[in-house]
């Protein structure tokens, strides 16, 4: 009988246990009870499978067997039993005298021989990644309470987080879908049957909610959310949260109400939560101040100071002791405030003592904890402050005798160095006062102090004497403060002050530039040194300064103006008007500023811009001679002479002894038609001016043209003039009459009679251009009578011709006629 060699698939655990030898005959299976019987029972029994593969020894035997087949039947009749490599006789063992049929050719696990390209692979790698897990079942009640509450901590989580930026009206939405999706867990929960309900959850939720409504000044809102805690019972310690809600009656000024609350709250606070129970007794003495309660203020802040003495209540306190006008309790009061302890005794911590410690030192220096003392500590000094300024004038006869008490009882506390402070600050009441020799004597008192006190008051000095105009002194004490601080910058600003009105602007630029050195954030230096560059025509580095402080001061107007103004020094106009515009947003009544903008457009050639500008910085300051000037030119070239007649009366108020004005009126109603008012003006400039020559010339054609008998004793006033012109120049030619011509340019009729043979006096830069002789009035320097004259205003326009048609008869108008055609 042949060998058949039986190939096995290295993917297939059981192939092969069908593959019968081809030489045996399989048509008496069926009818062989042994074989039934073990096909129906082996399979339970079979040993479960370790591996794909057997091991080492398992191969060699199988394949030892695959090389050296024996016949597996020597007969049709008889069959021999295979054994296994694990010693189990594959057909069965002998049951019953029978022996049990055989179930498969080979062993399970492992073929008779490998294929080509087969490896070992006992865990089946080969095979390719595992499945992926089960998903979750997210239709399960359990998953889907879960994934519930999951949402709502991400949702208040969101809020909380939108509110930290700013986003109210964002934190509040988030808020509110979160409450909706609390609603839905506790239904959820309700349906599945689950008897457990998270209450912290829900009382997030509200109590998140209700802060968000406040903060949205949503009151009732947030009231009837809060009362929603508060009246459940299975939420504890939400008594607590009646203070919130007296916070919202606070703001609705509701101030019975936000006592009531407070006290409600306050019953709730146990002893063991002292710093508690002071803050609610701290805004119930706030709310009775409100009120106007003063006493029942006063036993609250009287309670805490001592229970717990603190410096806000303290001050508190001293503010109620003055509203009731109570001298001696303001003593108490202050005696008080200024014994609060700070708790801050180990200054000594942020000094160095060893090169071990430095690190450490350096380390703290300015952590969060020093910065928190350094503020409580400016936070108690300001409030001292301010508490002597206000009770000084109230505890004694006088502010002096009632600040030197303060004084007194400052340098007996743990507050020595604010009673040189105190000194300060009465120097500076005193400035407030008006009273400029008590604050500089006061000042002088601290030449002989520490540094850093004598800085400030020869700083304070230098100021005063600067505002003064005294400026030697002014640079004496800056030079004092700087010589006691070198690196205080407002000393250093005060030197530059001086130098700069001593118009040395490089050096006062060198001072500002040193003051920001010492001080980045000096404003002060920064604009000034602006203004050094802007005078020094640096307008580059001038935009810069303005550029920088523009980023430190948002809003101020004066910086945006200088600004506006250094991009039309440079001649970039679009800019200017943007910077100009910006002010106007901050300061809409700025009348400078609209006129510059009216000016700028005038520039561009928007007369219409202009006029709006210039027409809004005359409502706001109608007394700008410049702005006047203008709107009276613009009308004249719009020819509504009435209107302009307005201005230059308004220009006449402002300047009473300025002719030109009043000869503009006359002008003016000239060129409107109305003679007879033209006519009556010149006679009252005339009487009010009579040696005003050019107002001679306009009378005498006026009446010239008009007809009148005035016109010779006009014209014998204008001869006597011209004379005495002429004889005038004369003697200021030969120097003769030199103190003449002074008393002449002092007296305003000589003013006004000699500015007419001046160009500029005569006629403003903005009329000239109008049309018309642009010259100047001519000066007749001869005896014969000149009575011409040039209107200011120009020409008159021309009519225009209606009629097409040409005149053909005759003109006898300028012919003289003879004897024989005269009339008989």
């Amino acid at each position: 009988m042949e060998n058949v060699h039986l190939a096995v698939e290295e993917d297939d655990l059981y192939s092969g246990y069908n593959d019968y030898n081809l030489a045996f005959d399989t048509e008496e299976l069926d009818n062989d009870v042994g074989f039934q019987e073990a096909a129906r029972t082996s399979h339970g029994r079979r040993p479960p499978m370790t591996a794909k593969f057997p091991g080492t020894a398992m191969m060699g035997t199988a394949a030892g067997t695959a090389m050296g087949l024996r016949p597996l039947v020597s007969s049709l009749g008889a069959r021999a039993p295979l054994a296994s490599s694990l010693g189990r006789p594959l057909t069965g063992a002998v049951q019953d005298g029978a022996a049990r049929p055989m179930t498969a050719i080979r062993a399970a696990g492992f073929s008779s021989a490998l294929t080509r390209g087969s490896s070992f692979d006992p865990l089946g790698q080969s095979r390719g990644p595992a499945p992926p897990l089960e998903a979750k079942n997210e239709d399960l009640p359990e998953e889907k309470v879960k994934l519930l509450e999951k949402r709502v901590n991400e949702l208040m989580e969101e809020s909380c987080m939108a509110q930290s930026r700013g986003s109210s009206q964002l934190a509040l939405e988030k808020a509110k879908e979160a409450g909706r999706k609390e609603r839905a867990l506790v239904r959820q929960r309700e349906q599945a049957g689950s008897p457990d309900i998270n209450l912290d959850l829900t009382y997030s939720v509200l109590l998140n909610l209700a802060n968000h409504y406040a903060n949205n000044d949503m009151y009732p809102e947030a009231l009837n959310t809060y009362q929603v805690l508060v009246k459940n019972k299975m939420f504890s310690n939400a008594g607590r949260l009646k203070v919130n809600m007296a916070n919202i009656f606070l703001k609705q000024k509701n101030y019975p109400k936000a006592v009531k609350f407070y006290r409600m709250a306050l019953d709730q606070v146990s002893n063991a939560h002292k710093d508690v129970r002071i803050k609610i007794l701290q805004n119930i003495g706030l709310v009775f101040v409100h009120m106007g309660q003063y006493s029942d203020a006063i036993t609250s802040f009287q309670h805490i100071m001592s229970e717990c003495p603190n410096v806000k209540a303290g001050y508190n306190l001293v503010l109620c002791y003055f509203a009731i006008g109570d001298r001696d309790r303001m003593k108490t009061g202050f005696q008080k405030l200024i014994s609060v302890p700070l708790d801050m005794d180990e200054e000594d911590k942020y000094i160095a003592h060893s090169d071990d410690s430095s690190m450490i030192v350096e380390a703290i220096k300015n952590d969060r904890l020093h910065q928190m003392e350094r503020n409580l500590k400016l936070l108690a000094e300001k409030y001292i402050m301010t508490a002597a300024k206000l009770i000084a004038p109230a505890i004694e006869s006088s502010f002096a005798v009632g600040f030197d008490w303060c004084v007194e009882m400052v340098k007996n506390s743990q507050y020595v160095e604010l009673a040189n402070d105190l000194e300060i600050n009465k120097a500076i009441t005193y400035l407030r006062q008006k009273d400029f020799s008590k604050a500089v004597e006061t000042l002088k008192t601290f030449e002989k102090k520490d540094s850093r006190v004598k800085s400030a008051a020869a700083t304070n000095l230098s100021c005063l004497y600067f505002l003064e105009k005294d400026f030697e002194q002014a640079d004496r004490y800056a030079d004092l403060a700087m010589t006691a601080d070198r690196y205080n910058p407002a000393a250093l600003i005060n030197k530059g002050n001086t130098v700069f009105q001593q118009q040395d602007y490089e050096k006062a630029a060198e001072f500002y530039k040193e003051a920001l050195r010492n001080d980045s954030s000096c404003t002060e230096a920064l604009y000034n040194l602006g203004l050094t560059y802007k005078r020094l025509s640096r307008l580059d580095e001038a935009l810069d300064c303005f550029h920088k402080l523009h980023a430190i001061l948002r809003n101020c107007p004066q910086v945006m103006f200088q600004l506006a103004s250094l991009f039309e020094l440079v001649e970039e106009r679009p800019q200017a008007m943007d910077w100009l515009m910006q002010v106007l947003s901050v300061v809409p009544t700025d009348a400078k500023a609209l006129a510059q903008l009216g000016q700028l457009y005038h520039c561009e050639g928007d007369k219409s811009q202009a006029f709006h500008y210039y027409y809004e910085s005359y409502r706001y300051f109608p007394s700008n001679i410049d702005v006047i000037e203008w709107l009276a030119a613009y009308h004249i070239e719009t020819h509504f002479f009435e209107k302009a007649i307005q201005y230059f009366e308004r220009a006449t108020l402002i300047q009473p002894t300025e002719v030109k004005w009043q000869l503009m009126v006359a002008s003016c109603f000239r060129r409107s038609g109305n003679y007879q008012k033209s006519l009556e003006t010149y006679k009252r400039i005339h009487s009010r001016f009579p040696e005003n020559v050019e107002c001679l010339r306009f009378l005498v054609r006026l009446c010239t043209d008009m007809g009148l008998s005035d016109v010779q004793e006009n014209a014998v006033k204008l001869k006597k003039l011209e004379k005495m012109r002429e004889l005038r120049e004369q003697r200021v030619k030969s120097g003769l009459d030199g103190s003449a011509k002074s008393r002449r340019e002092g007296s305003a009729g000589s003013d006004s009679g000699h500015s007419s043979s001046s160009r500029g006096e005569r006629l403003s830069s903005r009329l000239r251009p109008l049309p018309g002789n642009n010259e100047p009035y001519e000066t007749s320097g001869t005896k014969e009578l000149d009575a011409s004259y040039t209107d200011p205003l120009g020409p008159q326009v021309e009519r225009p011709k209606t009629g097409a048609k040409k005149r053909q008869e005759e003109d006898f108008e300028d012919e003289e006629l003879g004897d024989d055609l005269l009339p008989e």
